[in-house]
């Protein structure tokens, strides 16, 4: 497996985090369900700096190396300000009272057809 962590300073931008989780609820989360060899996307987001991004978990380095929608940067308007990729030594799901990890999240909160918040 490989990890791939990516994430943009907006400062430069004149998108806000907002515009980006309505991003995320009207078409990113549903293209990225469907993306072959993506185990799981997780977007992240950091008020305090300003700061958008996403860790993603691939089932393999061909599929890590893939092109992906670059969306998010035509948005921002520009590329990811740091990407990192790395080999995955090891994964555990813990005990935990989530039916399960997709559809979650801030941006999702609104969507009344989420469950498990």
């Amino acid at each position: 497996m490989r990890a791939v962590v990516v994430w943009w300073d907006l400062t430069a931008s004149g998108r806000s985090i907002e515009e980006l989780r309505t991003f995320l609820r009207e078409e990113a989360v549903d293209r990225f369900a469907v993306f072959p060899g993506l185990v799981l996307k997780t977007w992240i987001s950091d008020p305090e700096t300003n700061r958008w991004g996403a860790v993603m978990l691939w089932e393999s380095a061909e599929a890590a190396a893939q092109p992906i929608p670059a969306r998010a940067a035509e948005l921002i308007g520009y590329p990811p300000t740091h990407r990192s990729a790395f080999d995955v030594e090891a994964a555990v799901e813990g005990v935990h009272q989530l039916a399960g990890l997709s559809r979650l999240g801030l941006a999702l909160a609104d969507d009344p057809a989420v469950v498990g918040r």
